[in-house]
């Protein structure tokens, strides 16, 4: 199967609309669209404003489109004493899977972790998303089985605050 070029590329802030639309396909695909509450709006402060909390990057199609995305932050290991990146979505349109997108842009997040001296380069994935682990664990990661995501939202932690 032929597939069009494409060009991985920090994001910009006209690319805020088609990130936002990518994450709408997100929560589609992971059946958490109920969830959905970003808009352009709401999300380029926190990657271009005067505070940015997080960063992303794009795979340009040929065409100029964005066919895929991710958007990562830095975090921190206290046992290695070193930050780390930590991918929080990475997301490719299903007519540009297969064709080497996901797999070029972890690598390239590596790559940008490892120059920014992180101590890891970590994400997470649902336990059902077995092309997903696939991947993974044959670029080399470990999924971590006895780890488990804890997390306050809403209005469980509005009362826990």
């Amino acid at each position: 199967m032929t597939f069009p070029a494409f060009t991985l590329r920090a994001a910009e802030p006209r690319d805020v609309p088609a990130i936002v639309d990518l994450i709408g396909e997100l929560a589609e695909f992971e059946h958490l669209s109920h969830l959905m509450q970003a808009t352009p709006e709401t999300l380029a402060p926190h990657l271009f404003g005067p505070r940015p909390a997080a960063e992303a990057w794009v795979a340009e199609m040929a065409d100029g489109s964005v066919g895929a995305f991710a958007l990562c932050f830095t975090n921190f290991s206290t046992f290695l004493a070193k930050p780390g990146l930590y991918l929080e979505d990475l997301y490719v349109r299903p007519q540009h899977r297969g064709g080497g997108i996901g797999q070029a842009m972890l690598r390239h997040l590596g790559r940008v972790a490892n120059e920014r001296g992180c101590g890891r380069f970590e994400w997470c994935v649902l336990d059902w998303n077995e092309n997903a682990i696939r991947l993974y664990e044959k670029m080399g990661a470990t999924v971590m089985p006895d780890w488990r995501l804890c997390r306050l939202s809403g209005d469980a932690l509005k009362a826990f605050a």
